[in-house]
């Protein structure tokens, strides 16, 4: 029989560090606390001072323990120096999740260079960086750890309307896929959780409601999904629950991905 403490301890994040970045996000937010309600010593990272303030707010008063960071993500100087700092806060890195993103509906003959090129960076190249200067921090250390990358329906399954987008995920699903292969002897697992329809803070200048109206026809649960509903992939991911899983790809979309017609 499997003991009890056992099993109260599968999803327990006591004594870890996650760095979330992206965490002063809507859905990288509700991720943070999570992490922090788990028992995570939660990083913040991001650009916006005053959404740090509103979120470590919300993880402090639930009695978890947070920071925010300001970080350039698409330098990777600035990577390296988050890295620093974290290691000089807190002692260690266990967990990092890259969610930074940016998203655009630009129809595809009017996508200008510096568009493409400042999608490219945030959704693809950021995540890049991160994995190879934190990936590199857990290889080093030589006791495993937890990268979480996140990917988008749109990297499975292309969208119309978010061409640059829907190019860069399928990018991050794919770059997540190579880096778990690398990085499993040394037992870094990197997996990619992929959201389906959130209303997050950078998709809302593409919900139209025409569009909408198309994403509720395709979807089963006739609903979008709520920040809160990430977190128990977040927690399978990140703790000892998911010490198998590498290279995985969990889906959170209402039944979006399972429906035809």
């Amino acid at each position: 029989m499997i003991p009890a403490e056992y099993l109260s301890s599968l999803f327990s994040l006591e004594g870890k560090v996650a760095v979330v970045i992206g965490g002063t996000g809507e859905l990288c937010g509700a991720m943070a606390e999570g992490l922090a309600a788990a028992g995570a010593e939660t990083v913040l990272v991001g650009r916006s001072e005053e959404k740090a303030a509103a979120r470590l707010a919300k993880i402090e008063a639930a009695g978890g323990q947070a920071y925010f960071e300001k970080v350039d993500v698409n330098s990777k100087t600035s990577i390296q120096a988050l890295l620093a700092s974290v290691l000089k806060k807190s002692g260690k890195v266990d967990i990092v999740i890259n969610g930074a993103g940016v998203n655009s509906p630009t129809p595809i003959f009017d996508i200008e260079e510096d568009e493409f090129d400042s999608i490219l960076n945030t959704n693809l190249k950021a995540v890049l960086f991160a994995s190879q200067i934190f990936g590199k921090y857990l290889v080093d250390r030589g006791e495993g750890g937890s990268i979480i990358n996140i990917g988008s329906m749109s990297g499975i399954i292309p969208l119309s309307r978010v061409f640059t987008y829907s190019a860069t995920k399928a990018a991050v699903h794919n770059l997540s896929k190579n880096l778990a292969r690398e990085w499993a002897e040394a037992k870094v697992r990197v997996n990619t959780i992929v959201p389906g329809f959130f209303p997050a803070e950078q998709n809302k200048k593409v919900l139209t409601p025409d569009r909408v109206a198309s994403i509720m026809s395709h979807t089963p649960a006739n609903r979008f999904g709520e920040a809160h509903e990430l977190i128990g992939a977040t927690l399978l991911l990140a703790s000892d629950a998911g010490s198998f899983m590498n290279g995985s790809e969990i889906v959170v979309d209402g039944g979006y991905a399972s429906m035809t017609i």
